[in-house]
């Protein structure tokens, strides 16, 4: 077989398989899975400014996941999605097939993950012959936000609040050792909330104006550290899989504030409406046999 037939093979074979992924996120009713990320909706959800030149770097191709202009042309799996993309898609085919040397991509770096400058096509083909590394030319930009490879079109949203939240309070800054990851995209501005009311309780105790370092600080110590101590050594995600801490610590506060106005009683405890949330809510966490260091 000459090198055109493989290579109308190869694009034929690439749009059966961009259908069936089309197919099957439609299924799973989850389309966005499927959807090449946009550059710049990335960088605009990000609000990534700084920027540095790499230079040449050999980059894993699974781990390009975006485009600047084309990502409407390529899936997800940089599969051909129209067939208009056959000419170009098939000379670069062909290039590859008799080892010919082709100019290196041109990526964009935010996080662990790339976005295509120039070079779409050589980077549909190198996936559809299974290529694990590429030559490219790479631009970094930092970003407040962590991105990894993982991000998702529905993802951007979650990375926007996250975004959003740093803005109004720099909590990367102040506490880089606080895992900032929510389920609920809503949360991002509760907990936002949650801090500037305990700011807010600050400056009335203490009759002054409160820095925003030194609110978290303070709402760090005092408020979620301790209940983040309880949730760990209770092992109260046991009973809430998939959830973070944060998670907890967020509906364990709702929970209470419920709590009490049903009852007519401010003296609710974190750790009742903890016990509360658990029984109505959760599976039965597992709690540590003090006799069995394995259990």
């Amino acid at each position: 077989m000459d090198v055109n037939e493989r290579a109308d093979k190869d694009f034929s074979r690439a749009r059966r398989r961009a259908f069936l992924k089309r197919v099957g996120a439609y299924l799973r009713r989850d389309p966005a899975s499927n959807t090449l990320l946009s550059f710049d909706e990335v960088r605009s959800a990000l609000g990534a400014v700084e920027q540095s030149y790499l230079g040449m770097r050999v980059v894993p191709v699974s781990k390009i996941v975006g485009s600047v202009g084309r990502h409407r042309d390529f899936d997800r799996a940089f599969l051909p999605g129209k067939p208009s993309l056959g000419g170009r898609w098939k000379k670069i085919d062909q290039a590859m097939l008799r080892a010919e040397e082709l100019p290196p991509v041109s990526l964009y770096k935010l996080g662990d993950a790339y976005f295509v400058r120039d070079g779409n096509h050589r980077v549909s083909v190198a996936r559809q012959q299974g290529t694990e590394m590429i030559d490219a030319e790479v631009v970094e930009l930092k970003s407040r936000v962590p991105v990894d490879s993982a991000l998702t079109a529905r993802g951007l949203l979650y990375k926007l609040e996250h975004r959003r939240l740093l803005d109004r309070l720099p909590l990367d800054r102040v506490l880089p050792e606080l895992e900032i990851e929510l389920s609920d995209v809503a949360d991002y501005r509760r907990l936002a909330e949650y801090i500037e009311a305990h700011g807010f309780r600050l400056s009335q105790l203490w009759r002054r104006y409160v820095p925003a370092e030194e609110v978290l600080r303070d709402w760090y110590e005092h408020s979620y550290a301790p209940m983040e101590a309880m949730i760990r050594e209770e092992r109260v995600l046991d009973a809430f899989p998939g959830r973070t801490g944060l998670d907890l610590y967020l509906w364990i506060l709702r929970h209470r504030d419920n709590l009490a106005l049903e009852a007519r009683d401010e003296s609710v405890t974190t750790s009742a409406a903890k016990d509360d949330l658990v029984k109505r809510e959760g599976r039965k966490p597992h709690r540590p046999n003090p006799l069995n260091i394995y259990s």
